[in-house]
């Protein structure tokens, strides 16, 4: 456990853009049910955490890239963390969305990407990759070389690491479930007994149900 990701954990069980419910789960979209609900853009609302963020993304991006040209945020969630990545390495910025506009010009990526630009993709949170990777594979598809990803957060599921591992996508969090989990029982947020319901869930979401 970084002392980077020791932090980013707690600021954000703290801004409660992480709600920990072990045993009054909430209902995702997907229809799993989960103990944890996670909302990064929370984060945005309070200046001194969103401060830490933006410089332990800078720090995470230079310790394990080579110098990006440009930054790109996926949207909605890292469009805003992306522009503040990109303002404090001084870059240029553009965002991806999650499928083109049905008007005008019909952006897919939207600010200006010349082809060859060395991209790094921000994110604000993987969960299976999917719609993370989808931006990734529209970069490349308007001629950016994309040297990888940073997200402030990930649950570490398998099939995320399995589908970045065969999108040949070098991934960086700036913390993740287990660090979450061990910095919440740290400081009280949750108990012992609490901690292997929170275990059994990431191991087997879709299947998971609280006893």
């Amino acid at each position: 456990m970084t002392e980077i990701s020791r932090k980013v954990a707690g600021y954000l069980l703290e801004s409660k853009a992480v709600i920990l419910e072990p045993k009054n789960p909430f209902t995702w979209a997907s229809g799993w049910k989960s103990p944890i609900y996670c909302d990064n853009r929370i984060t945005l609302s309070h200046p001194g955490i969103r401060d830490f963020i933006k410089e332990a993304f800078r720090i995470t991006i230079s310790e394990h890239y080579e110098t990006p040209g440009i930054i790109a945020g996926v949207a909605t969630g890292a469009i805003a963390q992306g522009s503040l990545v990109a303002d404090i390495m001084k870059l240029p910025f553009v965002y991806v969305r999650p499928s083109a506009k049905e008007h005008g010009r019909q952006n897919l990526i939207e600010g200006h990407l010349e082809a060859g630009q060395k991209a790094l993709v921000v994110e604000d949170l993987i969960s299976t990759g999917g719609s993370s990777l989808k931006a990734v594979e529209a970069l490349r598809k308007a001629g950016a070389n994309v040297l990888g990803m940073v997200a402030i957060f990930s649950y570490g599921f398998e099939v995320a690491t399995e589908n970045f591992r065969a999108a040949g996508v070098e991934l960086h969090t700036l913390t993740n479930y287990h660090v979450l989990i061990e910095t919440a029982l740290a400081t009280g947020y949750i108990h012992k007994e609490e901690v292997e319901l929170l275990q059994q869930w990431r191991e087997d979401p879709a299947g998971w149900n609280v006893k």
